[in-house]
């Protein structure tokens, strides 16, 4: 597992979701850009105050957030 030191999850911010440290802008966030067809260079001409490392943070988090999950087959 990875350190998450970009990564910061308060109760009082975005209802605790985890978010970039220092910015009110989620991991789920940026993880749906992606997935949206956005690339580094779109999010980071959109969002000026985020670096190369914050995405990547986003994405190492959400990989180890998943890491975790087990697929549990159901039978017919």
């Amino acid at each position: 597992m990875t350190d998450h030191s970009r990564i910061s999850l308060a109760p009082d911010v975005l209802a605790g979701k985890p978010v970039i440290s220092g910015t009110r802008i989620a991991v789920e966030f940026i993880i749906g850009l992606m997935a949206d067809g956005w690339s580094e260079a779109d999010i980071l001409a959109n969002y000026p105050g985020l670096s190369r490392e914050d995405i990547l943070a986003c994405l190492a988090y959400a990989r180890d957030s998943l890491s975790g999950e087990r697929v549990h087959p159901t039978t017919a």
